[in-house]
């Protein structure tokens, strides 16, 4: 029986299978299409993701193959001077999915990931002990538990049942990469003008005689699953510009709507939801992959425990507890932020209010942590005000926090030196003495960097420790 199938090989199923296999959990990866996707839909990673590819010693391989952006005020296309973010990694890094996803594959693989391309999960059936899998080849796998991370029209989602309420699409954008024969003044200027309007229409070098096109459709198509013809993108581009540029040479051709869905539950028995197969919504804010990756994050560790017999009750619970939430406040702020790119008048007088309001340096700040997600604060109780935010990395005397959590442990950093991990660690490190940056005696850290306790008695600790990591070995 393999340990845990996971349906969908894009940056959340490719997370997820890395993070298991950090904890050293049998993986199966099955990916219905036989290539990788040439389409980019996302652009960048923001803060917290970038945060989550340090903690794992990924950030080099990801900083090698993007490019470094100021982090400002930027809501619905509202643009304000940038206002500090605490954290070592208050920036935008500018990377194309196409990349993040070699990048997480190239990752999950050297961890020992099985990706298995060409094989569609078509059917699924399960039991206390475990999930049956059935492929369109014919093929029959079992495991113990089942994740679905196979996007937006989630087959694992619909052969659970689970209910996907919200609204459909109103409006459409097609999207291409494509050569152009005008010369990039002209562009410029033209964009600049139709952009006073038309905030769904851009166009943006990407090198090479290469650019980005995006312009919005006629309605919504009836598949959007086909991607638009060629003649349909230079339609629309005379429709809304007044011009095509001369496009022509197009790389690929792709389309995205503002659908609008969350999934009602993340967890039925043994099978999980995760990505855009739990949530999808329109790409302002470009807020979309992060999402999933940080929902794998999330899951990663509490699905390894459950596997190792070590998970405590309820844990596996707090997947959905924690991360429900935070989809349904990214899908708030995105049908508001499409709300203030409307053309209707009253959509345009809020937006000028915004605008206004977001030179305040408290409501620019508190927008762009809505859009990074470093303002996310997990409800774990009553306690210390650290208590279920993530810890920002911060420089101890044994070096950067984020590179003692390589490993997926939780860690205990301790200044009293008089605490103990007692019996748990097998799972969580401990650091004693880790220099002045701590402004608290100790605290207790989960995989995933949030924090767990913060204090200096033992017995607290010993049930936070219960609480994440389960029962000690010695009761």
């Amino acid at each position: 029986m393999i340990d845990v199938i996971i349906a969908g090989g894009g940056p959340t199923g490719m997370m997820l299978g890395a993070e298991l296999r950090l904890h050293g959990v049998q993986v199966v990866v099955l990916e219905k299409d036989l290539e990788q996707s040439k389409v980019v839909r996302s652009m960048g990673l923001h803060a917290r993701s970038i945060e989550v590819m340090d903690q794992r010693g990924l950030l080099e391989r990801f900083l090698a193959q993007g490019t470094k952006y100021p982090l400002g005020g930027s809501f619905a296309g509202i643009r304000k001077p940038a206002h500090s973010l605490t954290g070592a990694h208050a920036y935008i890094l500018g990377i194309p999915q196409t990349i993040t996803d070699r990048l997480l594959i190239d990752h999950a693989t050297e961890a020992g990931v099985d990706l298995r391309r060409g094989r569609e999960v078509i059917g699924l059936s399960q039991d206390e002990d475990g999930v049956d899998v059935e492929l369109a080849d014919g093929t029959r796998l079992r495991s113990r538990y089942l994740v679905g991370c196979d996007g937006g029209r989630s087959t694992v989602r619909k052969l659970l049942g689970v209910g996907f309420p919200g609204e459909p699409a109103t409006a459409e954008t097609l999207l291409g990469e494509m050569e152009l024969t005008e010369d990039w003044d002209t562009v410029l200027a033209v964009m600049t003008e139709v952009r006073k309007t038309q905030l769904r229409f851009g166009v943006s070098p990407l090198g090479d005689g290469v650019y980005r096109v995006g312009v919005p459709a006629d309605g919504v198509r009836d598949d959007p699953r086909i991607p638009p013809t060629f003649e349909e993108v230079k339609r629309q581009l005379n429709a809304v510009a007044g011009t095509d540029f001369g496009v022509h040479s197009p790389r690929w051709l792709s389309s995205f709507g503002d659908a609008t869905r969350l999934a009602e539950q993340y967890r039925v028995g043994r099978v999980f939801l995760a990505g855009d197969a739990a949530h999808i919504h329109p790409p302002v804010g470009g807020q979309g992959l992060n999402l999933g990756i940080q929902d794998a994050f999330n899951l990663g560790w509490k699905l390894a425990a459950a596997i190792d017999g070590k998970a405590p009750e309820g844990l596996l619970d707090t997947y959905q507890t924690e991360r429900h939430p935070v989809a349904a406040a990214v899908l708030e702020n995105t049908r508001a932020q499409m709300h203030l790119m409307s053309l209707d008048p009253g959509a345009q007088a809020v937006r000028r209010l915004v605008s206004e309001l977001m030179d305040f340096e408290e409501v620019s700040r508190f927008l762009t942590e809505k859009i990074t997600a470093t303002g996310i604060r997990y409800d774990f109780g009553e306690g210390h005000e650290l208590l279920g935010r993530r810890m920002p990395d911060t420089e101890l005397k044994q070096g950067r926090l984020y590179g003692l959590m390589h490993g997926g442990r939780g860690l205990l950093l301790d200044q009293t030196g008089q605490l103990t991990v007692r019996e748990w660690g097998d799972r969580v490190d401990h650091v004693v003495d880790v220099g002045e940056e701590l402004e608290v005696p100790a605290i207790l850290l989960r995989p995933d960097g949030h924090v767990a306790w913060a204090g200096e008695d033992q017995q607290e600790l010993d049930e936070a420790l219960r609480r994440w990591f389960g029962e000690s070995e010695v009761l």
